[in-house]
């Protein structure tokens, strides 16, 4: 038997890891969030993993084989999240270190890792070549997610375990109140955009309009976890996970378009951002939920337009080597087309979008 223990198990990439392990009877499974919600087959711990001391006391009849980090939490500025998000893991990592019990500890980062934050690359002087592949070492910026990285090597180095890295692009899947959610996001506009019988306009930049690109679906990247934490080959690596296709948003602008019924404005260029176009729809959004009986009736718990975007206004194409998982041994695919479509089918079954 195995024993998990998913950080932020409420969360898009931690919740479809849970879906995954529970399914397996080798894996015994903890949750931590702050508000981990309910799996009738994960063990909850509630818990705000800012908090040392509070985190110790919660994990201290806990013994994981295997911990996934899939958490974190954004900060005003680059600097505050190095100091919140290394905090998060090393409280993490020192509590279960008593228990002497870990073999593993896979982390969940980003393409970030090339691009650098968000205020970095979106006023880069030099933009870095793609496709990214692991090999390319950190940039010279401030970066949380190397921080993070920084406190996994050093405890794995203290207690003798190995871990992982995981660089996914954009993550598509079900989630709720996810700060980083583009699918749900694209759902809850196209609704709005056909209530109000308005075409969908892109809001992101000609690169990624006419660029290449790609993105992971949340249920592949949960596999490559499980397969990061148990294959030899995986050992001390850091790997990139994307879907396995790529595509031009010109193109699935008019795939997700023509799932919800509506038209598509021609694009001049430069599109308007979503922050902007959802800025007054918080309204709308609440009578469309009240004519159609829908679960959630704030927008903004739904929908993350500074997050769609980041991604979406990059000026460069973003496009993923996967050859490292590939030639380890990951062969996992999935068509980004039915990322999109399967996760839709899945909010109208919820409830969340008519």
């Amino acid at each position: 038997m195995k024993t998990a223990l998913i950080v932020g198990v409420s969360g898009m990439v931690g919740g479809n890891l849970a879906n995954l392990l529970t399914a397996d009877r080798d894996w015994t499974v903890y949750g931590i969030a702050r508000r981990p919600g309910q799996h009738e087959a994960v063990t909850s711990v509630a818990v705000d993993i800012r908090d040392a001391a509070a985190v110790g006391e919660a994990l201290k009849e806990i013994k994981p084989t295997h911990i996934f980090l899939t958490t974190w939490l954004r900060q005003s500025t680059e600097a505050e999240n190095i100091r919140v998000n290394s905090a998060m893991v090393r409280n993490v990592l020192d509590a279960a270190s008593l228990a002497r019990s870990v073999e593993h500890v896979a982390l969940v980062t980003g393409l970030k890792h090339y691009l650098g934050p968000f205020e970095s690359y979106a006023n880069a002087g030099s933009l870095p070549a793609t496709p990214f592949r692991e090999e390319q070492g950190r940039l010279d910026v401030e970066n949380f997610y190397y921080a993070q990285e920084d406190e996994v090597f050093a405890a794995a180095a203290r207690d003798g375990y190995s871990w992982s890295v995981h660089r996914p692009h954009t993550i598509i899947g079900y989630a709720v109140g996810n700060a980083m959610n583009m699918g749900s996001t694209l759902a809850v506009y196209a609704t709005i955009c056909k209530e109000l019988g308005k075409p969908m306009q892109f809001p992101g930049s000609s690169a990624q309009w006419n660029g290449l690109t790609d993105i992971t679906d949340a249920r592949v990247l949960a596999k490559h976890l499980r397969w990061g934490a148990t294959s030899p080959a995986a050992k001390n690596q850091a790997f990139n996970i994307v879907n396995g296709d790529n595509f031009r948003w010109s193109w699935m602008w008019q795939r997700i378009a023509g799932y919800f019924g509506v038209a598509v404005a021609p694009f001049e260029g430069s599109g308007l951002p979503l922050e902007k176009q959802l800025a007054d729809a918080a309204p709308v959004w609440k009578s469309i939920a009240e004519k159609y009986s829908l679960a959630e009736p704030d927008m903004n718990v739904l929908a993350s337009a500074w997050h769609t975007d980041a991604d979406l206004g990059r000026p460069i194409e973003v496009i993923t080597d996967m050859s490292k998982s590939r030639k380890a041994g990951f062969t996992e695919f999935q068509a980004s087309e039915d990322s999109f479509m399967q996760l839709f089918a899945t909010l109208r079954e919820a409830r969340l979008i008519p």
